[in-house]
């Protein structure tokens, strides 16, 4: 079985991030793979070891520095990685087509597994798309994974902490959620020989992908701004109660007479 796994390198959340003109960040800060990629590796990794023939691959598509994300998937347990070179940061419609195209030129997927969300666009697209685009079932957010000779049972999370289960057919794409594993980080002898293993290199262009009937382009990136500002409340108990429920029905207007 071939299991892929599509990670991406973003900037690290800790890192000062500067805009540059109206859509474009300064790429001078650190860079690591998306956290929720590294559970997505970690659950590749477990199903490698309990079925014993498998071999995962770790899959990306960025600039040539996105090599550094791979080179941890390979210390993380992949056995082996592709990049797929791009000069750009292209939108979740080109990514999913490259994806697809540099998988199916590698070989036949058994399980391909997501992030459930990139932390720098946050846009929970990708997936579905690339699901779309092979034509087989996904899940998302997924926090326990069974898998049977044909099919794998998952369990995912919804809002508010609500859960379903569902049988998937074999291929799928699943998106790792941050409670379907505990990563374990790579040992110093795993760095070393992550350093050995192969990454393939695509050019995006070399793909030939077909032009995507829509697009979606950055046209502008702005700070968050904090907007919200500390009230004082004084006086006894009794009167900030009342300071505070009049605050809640009038201004937060979440409480109805």
């Amino acid at each position: 079985m071939r299991i892929y796994v599509c990670v991406k390198h973003v900037p690290d959340t800790a890192a000062r991030i500067t805009i540059l003109g109206k859509n474009r960040i300064d790429e001078r800060v650190t860079f690591i793979m998306n956290p929720y990629d590294e559970n997505a590796i970690e659950e590749a990794a477990r199903i490698k070891r309990d079925v014993g023939s498998a071999e995962v691959i770790a899959v990306t598509l960025g600039k040539p520095e996105a090599e550094s994300t791979l080179r941890s998937a390979l210390a993380m347990g992949a056995d082996r990685g592709i990049l797929i070179k791009a000069d750009d940061h292209p939108d979740s419609m080109v990514t999913a087509a490259a994806l697809k195209a540099a998988i199916e030129l590698d070989g036949k997927p058994g399980i391909i597994f997501t992030g459930k969300e990139s932390i720098d666009r946050e846009g929970f697209e990708t997936m579905f798309r690339l699901a779309a685009n092979f034509k087989i079932p996904a899940a998302s957010n997924v926090v326990s994974l069974s898998l049977e000779p044909d099919t794998v049972i998952v369990e995912y999370e919804l809002e508010a902490g609500a859960r379903e289960v569902v049988e998937l057919s074999l291929p799928c794409v699943i998106g790792a959620g941050k409670n379907l594993n505990k990563p374990n980080y790579p040992t110093l002898p795993a760095i070393m020989k992550a350093r050995k293993k192969e990454i393939k290199q695509i050019d995006l262009r070399d793909l030939n992908l077909e032009k995507p009937q829509g697009r979606v382009e950055i046209l502008e990136l702005k700070p968050a701004v904090e907007a919200r500002q500390a009230i004082e409340l004084t006086g006894t108990p009794d009167e900030v109660a009342g300071e505070i429920v009049k605050i809640l029905r009038n201004e937060a207007r979440v409480l109805h007479d």
